[in-house]
């Protein structure tokens, strides 16, 4: 019974290899292979991060070792490394760091990924082929009802109720100099407000954040306790709280003023040590086998493979991502990302020394 039981598991593991493979060249593999190492540095939440890695290893038999550092913290990390990248690939996160990483020279675009052709739109890739994205999620707001009605509060709408100085210290945000998160709020707001209009908005929201966070997602994982009663960030995050941690006391909010989204990326650092593993990595990382892994562990982003299955939990919360505003222009956050956050740390000027120390 258990030499049948281990053909069995045998016979599986090599049928999902052979899916895995599908469209992968034979001559990258035993490249990849022959070079038998890969380091990854991810930005998705470590859980899905942990299970996609381990999965390749197992799949080509690859040893890969892993980190998870925020968006802001990895091209800075790699700038610093001056041509000599600890890391040969960067996985998930939000693509704005992507577009600065790419402007300053760190990333490689020499590969064009056969999987790429499944992206569901070309608004899912970098047009210079830096980077190539998994999945999408939408910016928005995430409650405490419990808090909200302690407080005899209704919960915000739009943008502009953010401002209200009825949520004074009950807002959390993620920081502009670390998350991409952050960036892409800065994005948003100045798109949608005007640039001058958009930086006094978060002058004044300043206002009303009790606490930036390090990580994206780290509002999201306060505000079912209520430590944070409204957190700004991907909604997705949200439905983790929820599905997974059972904080059926979190409600989420897509603004009615118009929102944003991300687009999680995968790419290769210029100068990566394992280059045909790293090639070998973008091309797992865009297959069903990869990112349909997500769901698994804690990560509701809809996927932006035609050829993969969307999370349940994306639908039944109804993040549709055809709902966000179409006047995003990613084009200007690719050339402007870094210069909007510093012109916004400027005008905090004072406010921003303690609260949003980078160490």
């Amino acid at each position: 019974m258990k030499k049948l039981f281990a053909l069995l598991l045998a016979a599986l593991m090599a049928l999902t290899c052979v899916s895995a493979l599908a469209e992968a060249d034979a001559d990258l593999v035993a490249a990849a292979k022959a070079e038998g190492e890969l380091v990854v540095y991810g930005s998705c939440e470590e859980e899905y991060l942990a299970a996609a890695c381990q999965h390749f290893e197992e799949l080509y038999g690859i040893k890969t070792q892993y980190q998870r550092l925020s968006t802001g913290e990895v091209p800075t990390k790699i700038e610093e490394e001056n041509g000599n990248p600890s890391a040969d690939v960067w996985f998930g996160g939000t693509n704005n760091p992507y577009d600065d990483a790419a402007a300053k020279g760190l990333l490689d675009n020499s590969y064009v990924p056969a999987n790429a052709a499944h992206l569901s739109k070309d608004i899912y890739k970098d047009p210079n082929g830096y980077w190539y994205g998994i999945y999408t999620g939408i910016l928005g707001f995430m409650a405490n009802k419990d808090e909200l009605q302690r407080l005899g509060l209704a919960a915000p709408e739009t943008w502009d109720d953010l401002l209200k100085p009825e949520y004074k210290d009950l807002i959390w945000l993620s920081n502009y100099n670390t998350a991409g998160t952050a960036k892409l709020v800065v994005n948003t707001l100045l798109q949608m407000k005007g640039h001058d209009a958009g930086i006094q908005y978060l002058v004044d929201l300043d206002k009303n954040i009790q606490v930036y966070t390090k990580s994206g997602s780290g509002p999201s994982k306060n505000v079912g306790t209520g430590e944070c009663t409204i957190g700004i960030g991907f909604l997705h995050d949200g439905i983790t709280q929820i599905v997974d941690n059972g904080y059926e006391n979190i409600q989420l909010i897509i603004p009615k003023d118009g929102t944003s989204c991300e687009i999680g990326p995968v790419a290769i650092f210029k100068g990566a040590k394992h280059p045909e593993a790293a090639k070998l990595f973008l091309e797992y990382a865009l297959s069903p086998e990869c990112v349909e892994l997500a769901a698994n562990y804690g990560s509701y982003q809809f996927l932006v493979l035609d050829n993969a299955t969307q999370p349940q939990a994306a639908i039944d919360f109804g993040l549709d991502p055809n709902l966000v505003w179409d006047g995003y222009d990613f084009a200007d956050a690719a050339a402007n990302t870094s210069k909007y956050v510093e012109e916004v740390m400027n005008a905090l000027g004072d406010a921003a020394d303690d609260r949003f120390k980078t160490e």
